[in-house]
Order: C-alpha cells, then sequence, then structure tokens
C-alpha cells in the first residue's frame, strides 16, 4: 500500500474515520481519531498530538509530537457499519523536528531489524496467543467466573466460546490475517488462535490488531477478554509461545539438512544467544508482577534455561518441521508483553549467540519438571526469574539487551515496573490475611 491506495481505498469503502494506532512502552493500545478529510495530512505525517499524556513519551514542556502512519497497515474494521465506515492505520512516533523519537516501540523493533539486515538476515515470526474469557456482572464488570468448563481441544456443546471464538477468526480474516488453528485450551474458559507466520514487524502489528479484535468481539458476546496471563490460581495461565527464523532472502538460514537435527550452526548459535540473555530478556517478555504467578513449576510453563527438540518442558523447543518451516520456540513469553520490545529483545540475544558463535548446551531430552534440584544442578540447568524485581536486575545487568531496548525506553521501563512491583509489595494480600489472621 501506498498513499495514493490508502485513499482510493478509503474513499471506495465509504471510511469516514480512521484511528491513527500506536503502543506505548508498556504495551497498551493508543489511539487518535481523525476523519477522512485529514488521511492525507496524516499520511504526509503532518498531524500532531500531545505526547506528555502518555506515559513514557515526552514531558509537558515539550509535548507536541507527530505521528507516521504505516500506509501497509490500512484495513477497514469489519465490525462498523460499511456505510459509514472506519478504518486503522498504525503509526510510528516522531519528534517535531522529524528526527525518530526514542521512545516509540515499533521504531525500536525497526531498529533492530536493520542491524539483523546489515548481517543478511530478515525474521520471520509466528506467535502463539492464549486468553480467557470471563463473564461479566450485572453492571458489566469483568468475573472470574468462566463460561465453559470445557479443556483441551473440546468442542461445543462443552465449549461455550466456540461461537465467539468462530467469529474472532472470521473478523480477523476479514482483516487479512491468514488463521492456521483455533481451540479450546488446557483450562476453563481459556482459547488459543494461531495466525501464519510474517516478518518480524508484521507479526508485532498483528498481536496488537489480535488483542483488539479478541475483546471487541468478546464484548459483543457479552464476555470479558483477558491477556492477563495467570488470572486464576490452580489453572494454567496464558502464554505467547513466540517460534522465531532468520532467512536469507528467500531461504530459512536455520535449516541445513546435512546438520545435526537438520539444524544449521547458526540455529544452534541463535539458541545459545536466546539462553545467554533469558533472564533478562524475562523483563520485557513477562512484563507484569502477574507474569510471574505463570512462570511457576507444575503448570506446564517452562521456567528452565534448557532446550530440546520435541521436549515441552525446557524453555526452548524446536519443532519438527523442516525446510523452510524450520524454527526455535520460546516458550516462555505471555501475551502481555509488548509485542515490539519482546521481538526486539529476542531478535538482539539471538544475533548475539549468531555473532559471537555462542554455542548453546547439549540438548535435555529429559521431563524437566521431574527432576530433583540436584538433578538440575548437576546437569548445570537454571531457571527464569522468579519476579519482576528480579527479571528487572537481570536487565539491568545486560548490556547488550539494555542497548537494543535503547536508554530512553530502558529507564522509562524500569521507573514505571520498580513502581509497580514496590505497590504489589507493600499491599496486603487475601492469602496473607488467610494464613495469618487467626494465627497470630
Amino acid at each position: 500500500m501506498d498513499k495514493k491506495s490508502v485513499m482510493t481505498e478509503a474513499k471506495e469503502r465509504c471510511v469516514k474515520f480512521i484511528r491513527l494506532q500506536f503502543t506505548d512502552i508498556l504495551g497498551v493500545m493508543k489511539n487518535v481519531a481523525i476523519t477522512v478529510e485529514q488521511l492525507e495530512k496524516a499520511l504526509d505525517g503532518e498531524l500532531m498530538f500531545d505526547g506528555s499524556s502518555i506515559y513514557g513519551f515526552t514531558r509537558i514542556e515539550e509535548s507536541d509530537m507527530y505521528l507516521r502512519p504505516d500506509p501497509d497497515t490500512f484495513v477497514v474494521l469489519p465490525w462498523r457499519s460499511q456505510e459509514v465506515g472506519v478504518a486503522r492505520l498504525m503509526c510510528d512516533i516522531y519528534n517535531p523536528d522529524g528526527s525518530p523519537f526514542a521512545g516509540c516501540p515499533r521504531l525500536a523493533l525497526k531498529h533492530a531489524l536493520t542491524k539483523a539486515a546489515e548481517l543478511g538476515y530478515n525474521m520471520q515470526v509466528g506467535p502463539e496467543l492464549e486468553f480467557f474469557l470471563f463473564k461479566l456482572d450485572e453492571n458489566g464488570v469483568p468475573t472470574l467466573q468462566t463460561h465453559d468448563n470445557a479443556g483441551y481441544f473440546d468442542l461445543s456443546p462443552v465449549d461455550f466460546g466456540e461461537q465467539a471464538r468462530s467469529e474472532i477468526v472470521i473478523t480477523l480474516e476479514q482483516m487479512g490475517f491468514e488463521i492456521e488453528a483455533s481451540h479450546h485450551e488446557v483450562a476453563p474458559g481459556q482459547h488459543e488462535i494461531d495466525f501464519k507466520y510474517s516478518d518480524a514487524l508484521n507479526t508485532a502489528d498483528k498481536i496488537m490488531t489480535f488483542k483488539f479484535v479478541v475483546r471487541t468481539i468478546a464484548q459483543q458476546h457479552g464476555l470479558h477478554a483477558t491477556f492477563m496471563p495467570k488470572p486464576v490460581f490452580g489453572i494454567n495461565g496464558s502464554g505467547m509461545h513466540v517460534n522465531q527464523s532468520l532467512f536469507k532472502g528467500a531461504q530459512n538460514a536455520f535449516f541445513d539438512p546435512a546438520g545435526e537435527m537438520e539444524l544449521s550452526q547458526e540455529a544452534f548459535y541463535y539458541i545459545g544467544g536466546l539462553l545467554k540473555h533469558a533472564r533478562a530478556i524475562a523483563a520485557v517478555t513477562n512484563p507484569i508482577v502477574n507474569s510471574y504467578k505463570r512462570l511457576v513449576p507444575g503448570y506446564e510453563a517452562p521456567v528452565y534455561l534448557a532446550w530440546s527438540g520435541s521436549n515441552r518442558s525446557p524453555l526452548i523447543r524446536i519443532p519438527v518441521k523442516r525446510g523452510s518451516s524450520t524454527r526455535v520456540e520460546l516458550r516462555n513469553p505471555d501475551p502481555s508483553c509488548n509485542p515490539y520490545l519482546a521481538l526486539t529483545a529476542c531478535l538482539t540475544a539471538g544475533l548475539d549467540g549468531v555473532k559471537n558463535k555462542i554455542a548453546p548446551p547439549p540438548a535435555c531430552d529429559r521431563n524437566i519438571y521431574e527432576m530433583t534440584q540436584a538433578e538440575l544442578d548437576e546437569l548445570g540447568i537454571d531457571s527464569l526469574p522468579t519476579s519482576l524485581r528480579e527479571a528487572y536486575v537481570e536487565l539491568g545487568r545486560d548490556a547488550v539487551i539494555r542497548e537494543a531496548l535503547g536508554a530512553h525506553i530502558f529507564e522509562k521501563l524500569l521507573e514505571a515496573k520498580m513502581k509497580e512491583w514496590d505497590d504489589y509489595r507493600t499491599k496486603v494480600h487475601q492469602w496473607e490475611v488467610d494464613q495469618y489472621l487467626s494465627m497470630f
């Protein structure tokens, strides 16, 4: 798409309003709505907004910032009126002097992709997003009551979310997604929809669009969709496994028919880089206090820094398909993450492995969940951070990942997340009341 084709389609589709969407540092989608009469000015990068109103952007004395829409992201929202259409464009954030804004997550990923291109690589990513559908109370407030008691791969009439999930799939397809699978997940009320892999920037845009669509369609069915990693104790949490590979032109650089496991040396080094930086990466792939309630043993969550071919207990798995589908599956990210920053961190870690020839440890094909601590120590298997604070301590020590995020994003994230951790740390929680009130 270019400016002319966007203008033409907007006219042909009777678009009246355009949502200029962008993602803040914390991974929350923001929106400035304009009328179609302002579309040309927007596409020329002439529309300003108040950046001081967005956490982590600018101070009030320097608030003017510019939105630069990406024409390739133009799409008409299919659930809106066809007579008065509404479309959206994803935007990058620029300073008034025309320079890229250091706090724009989308530009951070673009910068990382440019560095990969300088080495001859482009990153392809396929995510697997899980989410819960909960009922609303009589006031429209989300509850923790699920709409079904179904389990893994169940179908109607047990899976009452099937209708909402089907409509989500249809809507996503109308917006240009190629849906590969959708099904009920392990926990009651939990679902997964997988879409075809694409280049990293396109995939990050699609993850943000996916969450927007899922929540919108769920609301139309009287349900609340949440991407909170662990909303209910005692059942599985929601993850976002990230399948990633490097391509050189049309060739998958991870595939080598003559290599061990049919993997190239680059693939092994990429795995080594991910494992080396995994504890720091967790700060952005698992970015909220609640993320670490999911990352505990016993609920199929990957917490151990190891890798394997078919074994699903380590942090990294290599799915069996080869050729152009050869990929590395990182299993700890969750859907609360900012996808632009998460992919920036993953790509940077993997490329560090490739550039510096970081060999991974031997593959672990045993069930790590059943190992004792002594066995883990003997094999040298470490684990992910157990809290948000611990993850940020690790990120602070990792100059490679910090540099990829940029000083502005790192400092603003650190400020926000330490406030989040301190707020959580100083609150009295129900567990403490139940455990101690009568005892003491």
